[in-house]
């Protein structure tokens, strides 16, 4: 077995004044090449751990525990040192797509000045990557490249930040809801690139999500998130058919069965 690119050890965030909990105790870890899937609903959590992984947590909060990547804890770090793996080393694709741009300058100019920041190629090699990765997400890389952020609808825009993302190649992807902007269509196209980029260089993938579908089709380990902490863990078939703890009982009877599918999540719903 491979150690784990991140390992998240005991974390624990609250406000300054410490007088309640977010996120306590919450531990997992994530293998190269491996997906893991950080499910619950709306306010459980979920997002607050990724920013502590990014060190973007709200300046009224703090954490606590530990969390390594590649052997580095990156929770004892300055933030300046932190920034440093930040990019190249570990992605995030927010929800909050729009906050990826500056408005004012044009999508291409922004991707290839971030291609450029990570990598010492020039303006012509980082132009052609961002074009490829435009043209992967299912855009007009064209048009896309020289458009500006409010000329191009949310789905577009939600596109090219995952695309700004991707360029770099990063060693870990932490993916926020990121197809929640896109329709079906899209969204495949968004999450197979994903997977290709996984294939092609070994990343590994945080994916946050509330779409159990998603989970179970998209990931090789599932955590299930409550109210700030990790209730049950197990790979997606054991979740979604061998589910114990009373809340992911309840979450996995959220999603019903589609005649001819083989789920048997409907068997279970009699159980609460």
């Amino acid at each position: 077995m491979s150690n784990p690119i991140i390992s998240i050890e005991k974390l624990k965030i609250e406000t300054r004044n410490g007088s309640y909990p977010l996120v306590n105790n919450v531990s997992l870890e994530i293998k190269k090449g491996e997906i893991a899937g950080l499910i619950g609903e709306s306010g459980s959590g979920k997002s607050l751990t990724a920013r502590a992984v990014m060190g973007l947590l709200p300046v009224n909060m703090k954490n606590s525990g530990r969390i390594v990547y590649k052997n580095s804890d990156l929770s004892a770090l300055s933030p300046k040192d932190h920034r440093k793996f930040l990019g190249k080393e570990i992605g995030i694709i927010f929800q909050d797509y729009r906050a990826s741009f500056t408005p004012y300058i044009k999508i291409g100019k922004q991707i290839t000045e971030t291609i450029r920041t990570h990598y010492p190629i020039g303006k012509k090699e980082a132009r052609n990557q961002a074009l490829e990765v435009l043209g992967k997400m299912g855009l007009d890389s064209e048009r896309v490249y020289c458009s500006y952020p409010f000329q191009l609808s949310g789905g577009q825009v939600q596109r090219a930040s995952i695309a700004m993302v991707l360029a770099l190649k990063p060693a870990l992807v932490i993916c926020d809801e990121m197809t929640t902007a896109l329709d079906v269509m899209n969204g495949e196209k968004v999450l197979n690139y994903l997977e290709e980029v996984r294939k092609e260089t070994g990343c590994a993938i945080l994916m946050i999500t509330h779409d159990l579908a998603l989970a179970y089709k998209r990931t090789d380990r599932i955590y299930v998130m409550q109210q700030g902490e990790i209730v049950e863990e197990g790979l997606p078939e054991q979740i979604r058919c061998q589910h114990q703890h009373p809340y992911t009982k309840k979450l996995c009877a959220c999603l019903l069965s589609l005649p001819g599918e083989n789920f048997i999540i409907n068997e279970r719903v009699n159980d609460l």
